[in-house]
């Protein structure tokens, strides 16, 4: 009886030393996690300010913090669980689930970068359908429904990247990973955006007589600079949308291999820049095949569309 408790013993502690060694890989691979997936948090972080933009200043931080809750919801209790299952089941299908990811980020640039320079949105005369007239609890509720579908997309990219980063660890691993992912980048990302969307506020109150002068002018400089601060962000999301986008799909296609370790090794003595042709040459790609899936999009609707829509137009 009693060799038999000590044997039971001696599994259990070899049980545990085995799942603290490896536990102990966890944050490397969350690290690593994190590095693959900055460009989605960086446009995710980018986009996110632009749904508070014209409601109620003192409802900005409570709305952050619902798409937050939802956004970790998403992660955790859907989006994490059916990484899960896909690479148990099926995990073949992932790079291809990545890859329309990727196609999607792409797509969603190239239509930022059309519509920051396009010209079409110039006044017309002809007459506009009455626009619907709403409350603010009702324009807040849509703006969040609008926010967390958006973050639902990039958080689907942000798990399934996390998942093939431990597809080969252990079942623990993946588990405590992609748990430790969806929790840090949720918190990192709508930190950072409650932050710059209180940064005005922050700005405004370092600028009081109260302060010191070198504290007020500190605090002007933040309220004059924040809104260039916020362009530069958006055009910074955008590139690492088209970057990130183009980047995924060169790793799903196996020709696309050689080319990507040539740019790696351009600059063998200065690796910064090699890094940095390569996000270019990827963004453009990015760039190219956003416009390529707009123009079929648009294809597709006008083959789809109904006679007398066709006639409207």
């Amino acid at each position: 009886m009693a060799t038999g408790l000590l044997a039971l013993l001696d599994d259990v502690a070899a049980l545990v030393k085995v799942s603290a060694a490896t536990l102990d890989d966890v944050p490397t691979q969350v690290a690593k996690t994190t590095g693959k997936v900055s460009g989605i948090v960086i446009d995710d972080t980018a986009v996110t300010p632009k749904y508070v933009v014209g409601l109620d200043p003192k409802r900005e931080l409570s709305i952050i913090f619902q798409i937050a809750k939802k956004s970790i919801i998403n992660k955790a209790v859907f989006l994490g669980p059916a990484a899960l299952v896909l690479g148990y089941f099926a995990p073949a299908v992932i790079p291809y689930i990545l890859m329309v990811g990727g196609a999607y980020l792409c797509f969603e640039g190239y239509e930022k970068v059309h519509s920051t320079f396009s010209k079409t949105h110039e006044p017309t005369d002809e007459p506009t359908e009455e626009m619907k007239v709403i409350t603010p609890a009702e324009l807040e509720k849509e703006r969040v429904g609008s926010a967390v579908r958006t973050d639902f997309i990039l958080s689907a990219e942000i798990m399934a990247i996390a998942y093939a980063t431990v597809a080969d660890s252990p079942l623990l691993n993946q588990i405590v990973v992609l748990m430790a992912v969806a929790i840090f980048i949720t918190v990192a990302v709508y930190g950072f955006v409650a932050l710059i969307v209180k940064a005005d506020d922050i700005g405004v109150h370092m600028a009081q007589d109260k302060f010191h002068p070198t504290t007020q002018k500190i605090g002007r400089g933040i309220v004059k600079s924040m809104p260039k601060f916020l362009v530069i962000l958006g055009y910074v999301g955008t590139a690492a949308m088209l970057w990130v986008g183009a980047e995924i799909i060169a790793h799903g296609l196996p020709f696309m291999h050689h080319p990507m370790e040539i740019l790696d090794s351009l600059f063998p003595d200065i690796p910064v820049l090699g890094w940095l042709v390569k996000v270019l040459a990827l963004a453009l790609g990015g760039l190219l095949l956003g416009a390529v899936i707009a123009q079929v999009i648009n294809l597709g609707k006008k083959l789809f569309m109904k006679p007398a829509e066709k006639v409207a137009h």
